[in-house]
């Protein structure tokens, strides 16, 4: 008696735990049967909010959304500016489901991958687009925040056909299948959005961020080679100005210095001329107060500069005046 009841206790308690599920805070939930999604009455999928609800267990599974805000970051692509020059944009999106009925039928199932897909087709054109109306200037200016807020809400709001100055229709026309194919799905009256909107898939993009934006590679090497040019160029003008500034002060140097020897030079030949002439002066006044002891003396000075060595040879009369000082008094006198 007692084994049958916990036995039919067990099965209890297991179908009351199939039958029960916990929607995660930051998740949405959608319960399919037989792999078809449970709808409201107006064929919308019902969309379980966070908590714990009931299913029919083994016959009903729950498919997760994700509510919170999803990062997308787009891979570097190029992009040409109103003045046909290409940049390099690197950035990414902010975004998240805001009608997740709407999102789970335009993403066949919830899938991200194909939402992403379809924002980031939409988000490159009407970037490209954006980017086409704006020169590097702006870009990289305080335009840059009016730029991405412009692609954010046109994401959100979505573009009115030709009256856009900067209409997406590949873009559009991808979005706009999928949602007239939600709009198939879904009966009964619903918010009116534009189909050419992120709002069709049920996503809203909270912002958007551009990272980085650089120069093609051929365009960098271009100009960094200008700009090395350049400064080649005028690191050759200041050391030419440099050199010549050199030159000029050598020129000047070599001037005083040949000015200021010359001036020595003057002045050392005028002292010394100035010099022998006293000295000349002194010699004169001094032996003219005694000729012949003038005479003496020069011929003294001439005996010792002709008789360097004892080697020395002269030939001359005896009777010559230049040994008369050599004679004895009497024949000097002679």
């Amino acid at each position: 008696m007692r084994k049958p009841l916990i036995v039919l206790l067990v099965v209890v308690l297991v179908l009351l735990y199939a039958s029960l599920f916990v929607v995660q805070e930051g998740q949405r939930g959608i319960v399919m049967r037989f792999g078809k999604v449970l709808r409201d009455g107006e064929n919308k999928p019902l969309v379980y909010a966070p908590g714990l609800h009931f299913k029919i267990p083994f016959l009903e599974s729950v498919k997760s959304l994700d509510a919170r805000i999803q990062t997308m970051d787009n891979q570097a692509d190029r992009f040409v500016t109103k003045e046909k020059k290409d940049l390099i944009v690197d950035s990414y999106i902010k975004w998240r489901i805001s009608d997740f009925s709407r999102y789970y039928l335009a993403t066949g199932g919830g899938d991200v991958s194909q939402a992403e897909v379809l924002l980031k087709r939409k988000f490159s054109d009407r970037l490209r687009s954006e980017i086409g109306r704006l020169d590097v200037k702006d870009i990289v200016t305080d335009s840059r925040g009016r730029l991405t807020t412009d692609v954010r809400d046109a994401l959100n709001t979505g573009t009115s056909g030709k009256d856009d100055e900067v209409a997406t229709p590949a873009a559009d026309d991808a979005i706009a299948s999928v949602a007239a194919r939600v709009e198939r799905e879904t009966t009964g009256d619903a918010p009116k959005v534009n189909p050419n909107s992120m709002a069709a898939l049920g996503i809203q993009v909270v912002d958007v961020r551009i990272k980085q934006i650089n120069l093609p590679t051929e365009v960098s090497d271009a100009i960094y080679n200008r700009m090395r040019a350049e400064r080649e160029a005028v690191a050759r003008s200041q050391r030419s100005q440099g050199q010549e500034e050199a030159e000029k002060l050598r020129a000047g140097a070599d001037y005083e210095v040949t000015r200021t020897l010359a001036e020595a030079q003057r002045t050392a030949l005028i002292t010394r001329g100035e010099g022998d002439a006293e000295a000349a002066k002194l010699f004169a006044d001094a032996f003219s107060q005694d000729p012949d002891f003038y005479a003496f003396i020069r011929s003294l000075r001439a005996y010792d500069n002709s008789f360097q060595s004892s080697q020395d040879v002269m030939v001359l009369s005896p009777d010559s005046d230049f040994f008369r000082f050599m004679k004895s008094p009497s024949n000097a006198t002679r």
